[in-house]
């Protein structure tokens, strides 16, 4: 079968069935896209059988259902791309838990495709600094240009890698995502923050931010991209769309950024950086903790900015800086907490990562790939590493330790400490965040992530011993497809199988394989065997509706089952109380590209029973 372009697909459907203002709702199951159409009529129903992809249409249960196979998320996600209709997609949008838990996912989401170049540029960071404080590389030499420019671009560029990573998340265009990081961080743009000048935009005043190594900002930039540009893709002529669309999202977004996040910017770092002053006048104590807790929040968000001009000012005059003494408990202690996950963690992949990411922070005070790759993905280790920090920052301000010059806060930097203030209770202080910040990792724990690979068991594709026999699912009675009471599934549309009315309401797998596909609702499991046989489990018919009440899964998407394992309990009376057929149906929906898949129905079948036999 030719490969299906989901892209083109996507805006003939959309079209055909009477456009967006005419779609109420749309959600998709494991075969089909389920629209609910405000007005039926409108859509041209065998014009969408005739697009290239569309198995059939069914409309039924007042829903207008195109049935696509397997490959239906792609779909989704397509559609997604040109329309404002998928975020009511309970099943997909996977918007559970708190908003700090929401914020935290996407965070992890956005910054993980760029955490190994943040940690490799870490380290380059690292080394350079020891073999310039060692005196093996002088600091003004070409040398030196070019290797800090190696490891310093990945972190003073990082709204532009951003722009990448979050215009895939909301679904905007790249490009046009990286021109507007582009104009964040444009040497003019820079240069402007830098002279402190008057900035005004045809006599609006654009308050000056420093947006290089900066998080937030493009991320919300990109946010309000994404709904920019979906509502200017609808109302512009296709004639002028391709050019049009980019150059008003970067006229507009543009300019409204730099006004509106500027001003924020700068009011919370001005705020803070005055907070601070005066906690650190009156209580030096409470300054310590409060910078040791929650520098790294700051940095996240860009406020810091508003505290390194007062810290350089204080280089001045008195000489030393007392503000940046708490630093260094701060980001030891995150860099703790890493090694704490890098020593408990059972996933090997998360310990690739915790090693260097720790290393970069303990040597060099580089802590992005710590922070974004494995702490706030992890939460409780970013939570440890705060608490270490706020203790080490109390005994630190507690000892008057302070800064004479302004360094990154690492070992390496800590000859700037050594100048001013109790030296004893500064170097205890680091201590103590670093030993409060690794014991609570080690000793309270945090959730470990799922190893996630592969199965030394797992042969490949085509060494495989071949699945020529899959068993029924459930204990039952199996029937021919022809005699299930569903239009898409009866004719064999996507491939042969069986149907079984279930006797009880444990699900197992027909076969070994990989979990490929596994619905949030419950009611659908896809499975693809060594040999590449694809097999579709679906639990009842149109039991999508029930969101999931009545159904318990055992098994998720990636995950390695053996023939006979669990998939999924359901509770039949639950389905049929709820007027749906518990129907089960099991088919291969490659069976096109198989030799034969020969259903064998016989009447009571028990989950050991052969119900189709394959010839490859």
């Amino acid at each position: 079968m030719a490969k299906v372009d989901y892209a083109a697909l996507a805006p003939q459907l959309l079209n055909n069935i009477g456009g967006e203002k005419n779609v109420s709702s749309m959600t998709h199951c494991a075969t089909r896209m389920r629209f609910v159409l405000k007005d039926e009529s409108k859509a041209a129903t065998e014009a969408v059988k005739a697009l290239d992809g569309v198995v059939t249409v069914v409309q039924a249960g007042g829903q207008y259902q195109v049935v696509i196979g397997n490959d239906v998320p792609l779909l989704y996600e397509e559609l997604g791309r040109l329309t404002d209709l998928t975020g009511s997609d309970d099943e997909t949008t996977g918007n559970g838990g708190s908003l700090f838990d929401r914020f935290i996912k996407m965070v992890s989401a956005l910054i993980n495709p760029v955490v190994w170049t943040l940690a490799g540029a870490g380290l380059i960071k690292a080394f350079l600094t020891l073999t310039t404080t060692l005196g093996w590389l002088k600091e003004d030499s070409t040398t030196h240009t070019i290797l800090n420019a190696a490891g310093d671009s990945a972190l003073f560029f990082l709204p532009i890698l951003l722009a990448i990573t979050s215009a895939r998340y909301f679904k905007a265009n790249e490009m046009t995502a990286v021109a507007l990081a582009g104009a964040l961080v444009y040497p003019d743009i820079v240069a402007l923050n830098d002279a402190g000048g008057a900035v005004t935009f045809f006599g609006i005043p654009v308050v000056m931010a420093s947006y290089t190594s900066s998080l937030v900002p493009i991320i919300v930039a990109v946010w309000f991209q994404s709904h920019l540009q979906r509502w200017l893709t609808k109302i512009l002529p296709s004639s002028i769309r391709n050019f049009s669309v980019p150059l008003l999202v970067l006229l507009i977004m543009v300019p409204l950024t730099l006004i509106t996040v500027g001003p924020v910017t700068t009011a919370a770092s001005n705020g803070i950086a005055s907070l601070m002053n005066a906690l650190f006048e009156h209580a030096p104590w409470v300054a310590g903790a409060v910078m040791g807790a929650f520098w790294q929040v700051f940095v996240m968000f860009g406020v810091h900015w508003g505290l390194v001009p007062v810290m350089i000012a204080q280089y001045n005059d008195p000489g030393f800086s007392l503000m940046a003494g708490p630093i260094f408990p701060a980001v030891l202690a995150q860099a703790a907490a890493t090694l704490g996950v890098m020593i408990r963690t059972r996933s090997k992949k998360m310990r690739e990562l915790a090693g260097p990411a720790s290393l970069s922070g303990f040597l060099a005070g580089i802590t992005e790939p710590a922070i974004y790759g494995v702490n706030l993905p992890l939460k409780r280790p970013f939570l440890y590493g705060c608490i270490g920090g706020a203790a080490g920052g109390v005994i630190v301000a507690a000892g008057n330790g302070a800064t004479t010059s302004f360094v990154f806060p690492s070992f390496i930097g800590i000859p700037a400490l050594i100048n001013h203030g109790n030296l004893v209770l500064v170097f205890i202080g680091m201590a103590v965040a670093v030993v409060v910040s690794l014991a609570l990792t080690l000793v309270v724990g945090f959730k470990d992530p799922a190893e996630e690979e592969p199965s030394p068991t797992v042969a490949a594709q085509g060494d495989a011993e071949p699945t020529t026999a899959l068993t029924a699912p459930m204990n039952g009675s199996a029937m021919p497809l022809e005699n299930v009471a569903d239009p898409v599934f009866s004719p064999g549309a996507l491939g042969n199988g069986v149907g079984i009315v279930p006797s009880d309401g444990h699900v197992v797998a027909p076969a070994s394989g990989t979990v490929v596909t596994a619905m949030d609702s419950g009611h659908a499991y896809g499975i693809k065997t060594d040999d590449g046989v694809e097999v579709l489990i679906h639990v009842g018919l149109d039991t999508v509706n029930l969101k999931g009440e009545g159904f318990t899964p055992k098994v998720s998407a990636g995950e390695r089952v053996v023939r006979g394992e669990p998939l999924v309990d359901v509770d039949l009376k639950a389905v049929r109380d709820a007027g749906y057929d518990p129907t089960t149906i099991l088919v291969v929906t490659n069976t096109a590209s198989l030799g034969a898949v020969v259903p064998i129905v016989d009447g009571e079948v028990t989950t050991s029973s052969t119900v189709v036999e394959i010839d490859h």
